[in-house]
């Protein structure tokens, strides 16, 4: 049996994936280091099949919340993981995502029919506003030394040498 892996999950919501680029190419220089200190639990750029959130130590939450079925899902994310992180602007403030939010009335009702048709929320939401997030990396894309010293904060919380 080989040594303890952090068990990781990583989603993107309402976004660019500006983030997910970086945590990729982030992978391209850490992978020997991190091959040995990473088990991918939900990541469907990595995996084709096997996604799960069950058992994920950290699920790295990417952009902000639009839709019902996205805050129902960041709700399970939330009940399977033992901590969560806010990854980018949209994750951690909502916007740009966001920024129908601050459409005048006119605006409003023009987009009413495609908001409703596709069960968008009234409003876009950071994830904060839905579930308790642990740690938050913002940026557009996230801040690199920011998410990597979380990781290693994450990998000292839960003992992986």
């Amino acid at each position: 049996m080989g040594a303890k892996k952090l068990a990781v999950s990583w989603i993107t919501f309402a976004c660019c994936e500006d983030s997910t680029i970086v945590f990729v190419e982030l992978l391209n220089e850490h992978f020997f280091e991190w091959s040995e200190k990473l088990d991918f639990r939900y990541c469907k750029f990595l995996k084709g099949r096997g996604n799960s959130f069950e058992g994920s130590d950290v699920t790295f939450v990417e952009g902000a919340i639009a839709t019902k079925e996205e805050e129902a899902l960041l709700r399970q994310i939330r009940e399977k993981s033992k901590r969560i992180v806010a990854i980018g602007s949209c994750a951690c403030t909502g916007l740009p995502s966001a920024q129908r939010n601050q459409f005048d009335e006119s605006t409003r009702r023009e987009i009413m029919m495609v908001i409703e048709r596709f069960g968008h929320l009234e409003k876009v939401h950071p994830i904060k506003d839905i579930v308790k997030v642990d740690y938050s990396v913002p940026g557009c894309p996230m801040d690199e030394k920011l998410f990597l010293s979380t990781l290693e904060k994450l990998f000292s919380e839960f003992g992986i040498g």
